[in-house]
């Protein structure tokens, strides 16, 4: 399958998208909003208080002349602090803006740190482009995690983000885990060997969202299914491996 051997092998830099393949757990999580930080700082809890755990607790920022505080995410506008409250559910994800600003995010919820540019036990890509190819608009990879390898993405584009990875799904002709997918801020992704780090990020304190684009997806009653950017995927907080 060529999602999974695109991404599912962290030691082959494809880790990103392993919530399309057995990762070892089978129970589904909800997800919800989240404020944000300005400039890559990201909030950690949907309070603002930056949860965190190891160092992670998010919303220490990197220094931005528009970067909120971890009492203020939204602060002279944050990364976010501008979108409205009724905005699309895509709008509504946090974005971080850097790689450290997404790992430091992440690691809020589930280990990671600290993130590389090389998995462990692997080698160093040699551009975003090793594992993704140019139509998903990666602009950098990083790795982090304890349990399983976790990859980050960040994307410059993310409705090309959204069409290459539809393009792939569909490539598949509806083999595949209908009820998976990536797990998505506005600007970057993540997916990890690990289903717990991977339901983590679906929390509802955590505030990110699944791009599913699997045909056959059809979640429980009661769980989200908002319009991705991309005609026949969805952002949902539905997930089970």
């Amino acid at each position: 399958m060529r999602t999974q051997s695109l991404l599912a092998s962290a030691a082959a830099v494809t880790a990103l998208l392993t919530g399309l393949t057995a990762c070892g757990g089978d129970s589904p999580t909800t997800s919800g909003g989240n404020p944000l930080t300005g400039d890559g700082a990201i909030a950690g809890t949907g309070d603002g208080t930056g949860a965190g755990t190891g160092g992670g607790a998010a919303g220490t920022g990197d220094g931005g002349p528009h970067e909120g505080t971890l009492e203020n995410p939204t602060k002279n506008g944050g990364v976010n602090g501008n979108a409205p409250k009724n905005g699309t559910a895509f709008q509504q994800l946090p974005k971080a803006g850097t790689m450290a600003a997404a790992a430091r995010f992440i690691n809020g919820f589930t280990p990671c740190e600290p993130v590389s540019r090389t998995p462990t036990g692997g080698k160093p890509s040699e551009g975003p482009d090793t594992a993704f190819g140019p139509a998903f608009s990666v602009t950098e990879t990083g790795y982090c995690g304890r349990r399983g390898i976790t990859t980050i993405v960040l994307i410059k584009d993310p409705k090309a983000f959204q069409t290459a990875f539809k393009a792939e799904v569909d490539a598949e002709k509806g083999s595949g885990n209908a009820n998976s997918g990536i797990v998505v801020g506005q600007d970057f992704a993540m997916g990890s060997e690990s289903s717990d780090a991977m339901s983590a990020l679906l929390q509802p304190q955590a505030g990110l969202l699944m791009l599913n684009c699997h045909p056959d997806f059809d979640p429980p009653s009661g769980y989200r299914k908002e319009p991705a950017l991309v005609k026949g995927c969805v952002l949902t907080d539905y997930y089970k491996d």
